[in-house]
């Protein structure tokens, strides 16, 4: 009888804390820390200003920290606008979107990088292009086409021609590709269908890149201004973004109003993001890995 034994493995050995790397460590932190700070004062500024007496906001010397707190841009804000309308109208335009695209962006994603037919090519061609074009380009053409179909200050005219992107098609055939091809094959062989393989196993596994795409839509449409306010004629059809525009005029800025309400129109995007921040990070590491 041979006895087998097994060998210990080896610990990691941990690199010695010179003073060299401590002072790299530092500088590294402190680069990170100024570079979140610039990052993170204009939406610091943003909700301090809202905080702001009106008569403030302009004076000078300015100061970061409001002299006087007040929640009347709050209240004036409400009064202004029907915010509950469009906030909903928003949480509507951008989850529907968001829903459709991941549907649809994934479909072709999935035919694109498991499916084999003719004109393959050509059809990942065309989806670059679109992708380097600007959204401007197609907004006359788009619009006419929703006016044609008499769709026009309608949730359908504002949702369907978002159904579906270009970059989302070609981030998830990325992802798909690193899916490797043995779970597919023994599914065929079971007897599953495509839609079934699509479904039931290459979904599942790219729950990342969904999550991460998602939120970009998300995201997206929230912050959209161009396309809402293009297509929608009357207050209660617009969007927040659209809605805000009107604290901007031609020579008055009500700039305690707008950030008021660009502060609470940031807390979904906000919350959204604390949720699904763990996968979103997976899903941008491993998009494109083979």
């Amino acid at each position: 009888m041979t006895l087998t034994t097994r060998q210990p493995t080896p610990s990691r050995r941990r690199e010695p804390r010179t003073p060299g790397r401590l002072v790299k460590r530092a500088a590294l932190y402190a680069t990170l820390s100024v570079a979140a700070f610039l990052v993170l004062l204009p939406v610091i500024w943003m909700i301090l200003t809202s905080f702001k007496p009106e008569g403030t906001i302009t004076s000078h010397p300015s100061q970061l920290f409001p002299t006087q707190w007040t929640f009347q841009n709050y209240r004036d804000v409400l009064d202004a606008i029907p915010f509950a309308r469009q906030f909903g109208n928003t949480l509507v335009f951008a989850g529907t979107v968001t829903a459709f695209s991941l549907l649809f962006d994934s479909m072709t994603a999935y035919a694109l990088a498991r499916l084999e037919f003719p004109g393959k090519r050509v059809l990942f061609a065309a989806v670059l292009l679109f992708l380097m074009l600007p959204i401007q380009i197609t907004l006359i053409p788009v619009y006419q086409l929703v006016a044609n179909l008499d769709l026009v200050n309608t949730f359908p005219g504002l949702i369907i021609p978002r159904a579906t992107n270009a970059f989302g098609i070609f981030f998830l055939r990325q992802f798909f590709l690193g899916i490797p091809r043995d779970l597919s094959e023994a599914a065929r062989i079971d007897g599953a269908g495509e839609f079934r393989i699509y479904w039931t196993i290459v979904m599942p596994l790219a729950r990342p890149a969904l999550l991460t795409l998602g939120l970009f839509h998300f995201m997206f449409n929230w912050n959209d201004l161009l396309w809402p306010l293009i297509i929608s004629t009357s207050s209660d059809m617009q969007t927040l973004p659209a809605g805000l525009a009107l604290f901007t005029g031609e020579h008055v800025v009500q700039y305690g109003l707008l950030m008021a309400g660009a502060t609470m129109a940031m807390l979904p995007m906000l919350l959204a993001f604390v949720v699904v921040q763990r996968k979103f990070i997976q899903g941008i590491a491993t998009t494109g890995l083979k």
